[in-house]
């Protein structure tokens, strides 16, 4: 796998992100894709190692684009771009693979930085159906035979294991090389799986229930 895709339905974006690339050996080569389908043909002929993918892509859409990239067997670090309000959309593709978001107007030093750090972290392997970067790594069975099984994924014990620590939204998200806003989205999901309230109530119930010590 090589280089970027930028996937974006708006044209002025996206050539400002590609122009923005250039020139950044680990982005090397720098592409770009308007839809779903063009995405998915350029991955065909070279496979990505990183997909900027607009949270608003016209037509096939975010999510359905990524499940395209899956049946292909391309499996590169996918981050949304995306703005305040489109959490629904980063909850389900931070479920399907996604490493995090950044807003539209990303600049070359963040382009450098996500090269630098998410690049780095991925870890290659054969093409084929790939596994899933956020897959459960903990299921913790209730007491209660009535109450539901709860399954967390690795990153969100991370922030879990970061709460109980005390650390801010902004620390975690700097020890985990993610925005404070991706970590806010992995906290809602974290929050909406415990039923917890709060970052208290959760760190209370990850102990409970053995997530944390």
């Amino acid at each position: 796998m090589a280089g970027i895709v930028v996937c974006h339905g708006s044209a002025a974006v996206r050539d400002r992100i590609v122009s923005a690339a250039h020139g950044v050996p680990a982005l090397a080569p720098a592409r770009g894709a308007a839809s779903a389908e063009e995405l998915v043909a350029l991955a065909r002929r070279t496979a990505p190692a990183l997909v900027l993918l607009d949270a608003h892509l016209p037509g096939a859409g975010p999510i359905e684009a990524m499940r395209r990239l899956r049946m292909i067997g391309a499996t590169p670090v996918v981050i949304m771009l995306a703005v305040p309000g489109d959490e629904i959309t980063l909850d389900r593709a931070i479920a399907l693979g996604a490493r995090g978001y950044l807003a539209p107007d990303v600049d070359r030093s963040e382009l450098v930085a996500v090269a630098a750090h998410s690049l780095a972290s991925s870890v290659p392997h054969q093409a084929g159906p790939p596994p899933r970067t956020e897959a459960p790594v903990r299921r913790v069975e209730p007491q209660d035979p009535g109450a539901p099984v709860v399954e967390l994924t690795k990153r969100e014990l991370e922030v879990l294991s970061g709460m109980s620590h005390g650390r801010s939204n902004a620390q975690i998200g700097a020890e985990l090389f993610l925005s404070e806003d991706t970590v806010k989205t992995h906290a809602r999901r974290l929050f909406r799986k415990l039923g917890a309230a709060d970052r208290a109530q959760a760190v209370a119930i990850g102990l409970r229930r053995g997530f944390i010590r």
